[in-house]
């Protein structure tokens, strides 16, 4: 029998989750130095006590979603016997792209290889040949099959109860199995609060690194003083312009935003194949290709022990802490463009076509990138390693028609960037809407004007280190909710399952 959808007269998940975010743009906003030193406190507490809980936690996913795909549940659809999918594949990628990776892969797809390059983990000789292998492996592994298992287990939960059972489309739905009736009540409530809150810090953190890009590729292009009143601009233009797209109800373009962004990075990357080392290119995808297979198990429960822990902070701890406060998001969204594609079908293609992206991504820019710095003299590694977020344009002005391909890459980032922030209002709009699918403009203009509050305090009052601070510690509470969406996932699918054998 299905789980009977209850309407709500009222919800509090709006006003109280706004009000925590509220206070958090008024502390980094009038207290900076206070904020960046109570965050670094705390971060710090975190990464030296229970950093290794984060390895365990998104390692621990990765292997549940693997068993959903391969395993006895991997022909059942998220949705109803008869639905069918309602985007075509290509376009169906192009979303998953510009809501999941977009921006942090332009970002970081240049950066992060040769930051590892310069500055590689304990024990790693730095500008050697070592470093910059495992430099270019340690991107895709933070940006391959890990993240995007976390985005498909939120994904497939909230699609599986909303497509099957009719619940409404909130995070606390999830937790029927589990809970009964009780997601009615102030726990899932909680929960709800914990997760759009949560999800609002990692959107901000994902905006922030956007607006630093776009700060860097003015600044290369044209010269622009890079600082908190050029963030502060870019932030303001890029909220208006999507503020104009949810008010005006032109959300329809995003769909065409998000292919012509997947052509865009398509072209770039076949250019970079064209005038940057090609041979090497192809070479280093096998390569890395085969070292991200054989040493896939390793890497995810590397925990480091006999090191201090910095270099794991600033990356993969990092890392996993983002993907996990930004995943109620980029799970939210994906869940409602997925609707009527099997179990299998749907881990696999969120799984395997963005990891296979990201290798010939990092390794087409980023081994390029090391190519010229190690090779041909370009001297690129301490300038990239010191303004991350000038790294892609830095390295593409020193490459035939550098000029336009650094327009091409700032036109890339801006419509992720635009992308984004219209499906993050989306999302947060629904996640405090008692999850109708339809919130009102009032809601998503609140979360659009919030949502830019909080990157304009993080920025201010800690840069790129401040939004690292808090995406880690904004993750610890939804980590356990992680573990208990496994749980609440298994017991759904083992009940369907036995109910579809016994007919």
């Amino acid at each position: 029998m299905p789980y009977q959808y209850k309407q709500e007269k009222a919800g509090i998940v709006l006003p109280i989750s706004a009000f925590i975010v509220v206070i958090f743009v008024l502390w980094g906003l009038m207290a900076p130095q206070h904020m960046e030193e109570t965050t670094a406190s705390i971060l710090s507490l975190i990464t030296e006590s229970i950093g290794w809980y984060y390895v365990v936690i998104t390692a621990l996913v990765v292997a549940f979603c693997l068993f959903i795909a391969f395993g006895p549940y991997r022909h059942m659809k998220l949705g109803k016997e008869n639905d069918k999918p309602k985007f075509s594949y290509f376009a169906w990628i192009g979303m998953l792209f510009a809501a999941g990776m977009g921006v942090g892969l332009v970002f970081w797809g240049v950066a992060e290889p040769m930051s590892h390059y310069v500055n590689p983990p304990e024990g790693i000789e730095p500008e050697s040949t070592e470093a910059a292998e495992m430099g270019l492996l340690f991107g895709i592994f933070h940006w391959g099959m890990h993240p995007w298992a976390v985005y498909a287990l939120i994904g497939m939960a909230l699609a599986l109860v909303k497509y099957r059972k009719e619940l409404p489309g909130l995070i606390s739905s999830i937790f029927y199995p589990l809970l009964g009736e009780r997601i009615y009540g102030p726990l899932g409530k909680g929960i709800d609060i914990t997760a759009t809150v949560g999800t609002s810090i990692g959107i901000a953190t994902s905006f922030g690194l956007s607006t630093l890009q776009l700060s860097g590729g003015m600044e290369e292009l044209f010269g622009m003083s890079s600082g908190n009143t050029l963030y502060i601009i870019i932030i303001v233009v890029i909220t208006v312009i999507y503020m104009i797209s949810v008010l005006s109800g032109i959300n329809r373009g995003m769909k065409y935003l998000s292919e012509f962004n997947l052509l865009l990075a398509g072209v770039l990357f076949l250019v970079m194949l064209i005038v940057g080392p090609s041979i090497f290119i192809l070479e280093h995808i096998v390569k890395t290709t085969g070292m991200y297979i054989s040493q896939f198990i390793t890497l995810s429960f590397e925990t480091m022990p006999y090191s201090d822990k910095e270099w794991l902070s600033e990356w993969t701890f990092f890392y996993w802490a983002w993907v996990i406060v930004w995943s109620p998001f980029v799970g939210t969204f994906i869940a409602r463009i997925s609707r009527g594609r099997t179990l299998q079908q749907f881990v696999l293609g969120v799984l395997f076509v963005p990891t296979l992206g990201t290798i010939l991504w990092f390794v087409a820019f980023g081994g390029s990138a090391l190519y010229y710095d190690m090779f041909e003299g370009a001297d690129l590694a301490n300038s990239i390693q010191s303004d991350p977020e000038a790294g892609l344009f830095l390295f593409l002005d020193s490459l035939p028609l550098g000029m336009v391909l650094s327009f091409l890459a700032l036109l890339l980032t801006t419509i992720f960037f635009i992308t984004s922030a219209n499906s993050a209002t989306f999302v947060l709009g629904v996640l405090t809407s008692k999850g109708s699918l339809n919130p009102s403009n009032v809601v998503m203009s609140i979360w659009g004007l919030l949502i830019a509050g909080v990157s304009c305090a993080l920025l201010i009052s800690g840069g790129l280190d401040g939004l690292q601070s808090a995406a880690i510690i904004a993750a610890l509470p939804f980590t356990l909710l992680l573990l208990l969406i496994i749980v609440s996932v298994f017991l759904y699918l083992r009940k369907e399952g036995r109910r579809s054998h016994q007919k």
